[in-house]
């Protein structure tokens, strides 16, 4: 079997959220009682990848370090990289090729918490597909703000828009990502946005295009939040909280299964 590995891109300047951000790392602020970047690190975990890569910005590192270690505490790899300017999500796939060795990865953003039953056997049997992406998707009622995927009635992908002024889709895409081993070649080729951004979206279309690109939509049992503005920081950790105190459920915590 090949070997999958994990990518958490943690870098960018947390713009939303300064002041905040103008001392530390977005994806290091807590989430009620741990830092943000145990959710989506403990999503890899349980997803049973072992080596891991954590993207940052070049004076963050030795924060991330600090709190993460190596992994040897999670009986997982960490190794970290740096993004000297954020230019697209899609430019981790240029950051980490040299650490891919032509591995199939699932990347996830750092400031990104996805949590609910049956999420670990998703991505499991995701993470069994040999060829091509997959994107997951989750109902929203604000789409404009992300990239919003428009299905078919036969359940595929008919096209990915980003940001659109207009839609009938309520489909966004999440801060999850499964790509096999051709996303480092496919972004080298990507032109950059009028942001001068390296887009996901232009790298999603680019497998759409080539009939490699499936979708799994996030059911109402799985929760994701999006914690890059206050409001949202604090509504996730009001989320954690509630979960954690009535149901006594960990979230977020890599040493739980």
């Amino acid at each position: 079997m090949t070997k999958i590995k994990g990518i958490i891109l943690a870098g960018g300047d947390g713009t939303r959220l300064k002041p905040m951000t103008d001392l530390i790392s977005k994806q290091l602020l807590p989430i009620y009682n741990k830092p943000m970047i145990f959710y989506p690190l403990s999503v890899l975990i349980k997803a049973k990848i072992k080596d891991i890569l954590i993207i940052t910005k070049p004076n963050e590192q030795d924060s991330f370090k600090k709190i993460l270690g190596n992994g040897s505490k999670w009986g997982v790899n960490i190794d970290y990289i740096i993004q000297n300017k954020p230019r697209g999500i899609a430019e981790a796939y240029i950051l980490a090729e040299d650490w891919l060795k032509n591995s199939r990865s699932l990347l996830i953003l750092g400031d990104n918490l996805f949590f609910g039953h049956g999420l670990n056997s998703l991505i499991r049997k995701t993470l069994k597909k040999k060829n091509g992406a997959t994107i997951f998707a989750y109902q929203v009622s604000d789409p404009h703000r992300y990239g919003v995927v428009t299905l078919k009635e036969n359940g595929q992908i008919k096209n990915i828009i980003e940001k659109p002024k207009k839609t009938k889709s309520s489909w966004a895409v999440t801060g999850l990502y499964y790509y096999d081993e051709s996303a480092s070649r496919i972004v080298k080729d990507l032109k950059p946005s009028k942001r001068n951004e390296l887009e996901i979206t232009d790298l999603n279309n680019k497998y759409l295009k080539s009939g490699n690109l499936d979708v799994e939509l996030l059911g109402k049992g799985i929760a994701w939040l999006d914690t890059g503005t206050p409001d949202s920081l604090l509504e996730a950790a009001n989320y954690v909280k509630i979960i954690e105190s009535r149901q006594g459920l960990l979230i977020g915590n890599p040493q739980h299964d």
